[in-house]
């Protein structure tokens, strides 16, 4: 019986693996658009249903290889173990794993081993542009707290300049799921 539950469970690990694609062109068309929507909020003003237009910052985010990576790491997760949240199944949230990458961090952001600080996600956007749309219109998210991350719409995400994007998708096209990663942090504190 134990045989035939790790043939099953090989099959199955197998299976899912070889179906989660990272979207490298779709992240990047992602963190071009963010960009162009903070360097130029007007033209998104109706589109996205923006206000507070003075608030967004608008100097540009830079791409980080090593937040990219964190990013691609933590959607590629969620697709293969099938949940969604900033915590992994494990207890761990993104702050961790920041700073393991070699993206130093304050270690006051490092006691709690759930701490996220710098990290949005979206689930089932058609492509990562999407997504990217989707976070900064707020549906979901009450008190529009991911449009504050993502657009540095306060002091502490104004503060903020690097940036990774890891999106994935994972199953057949046209009937596929996609998990979208934004982590957006600085060094100097």
């Amino acid at each position: 019986m134990k045989y035939l539950l790790f043939i099953f469970l090989s099959f199955v690990f197998t299976f899912s693996s070889a179906q989660v694609r990272v979207e490298k062109k779709q992240a990047k068309a992602a963190f071009e658009l963010l960009n162009d929507i903070r360097r130029h909020p007007e033209r998104y003003k109706k589109k996205l249903g923006l206000f507070n237009l003075d608030k967004v910052t608008r100097k540009p985010l830079n791409w980080n290889k090593k937040l990219a990576a964190v990013a691609e790491d933590r959607a590629e997760d969620m697709a293969r173990r099938n949940y969604f949240d900033h915590v992994n199944p494990d207890g761990i949230g993104p702050n961790y794993y920041i700073q393991k990458s070699g993206y130093d961090l304050n270690a006051s952001w490092l006691k709690n081993k759930k701490a996220n600080n710098f990290e949005s996600i979206a689930w089932n956007w058609p492509s990562a542009s999407e997504a990217i749309k989707g976070l900064i219109i707020g549906k979901e998210a009450p008190g529009y707290h991911h449009r504050k991350h993502l657009l540095g719409m306060d002091d502490w995400n104004a503060s903020l300049y690097d940036i990774g994007i890891g999106y994935v998708t994972v199953g057949k096209k046209g009937n596929q799921k996609s998990y979208l990663c934004v982590i957006i942090a600085k060094h100097d504190w």
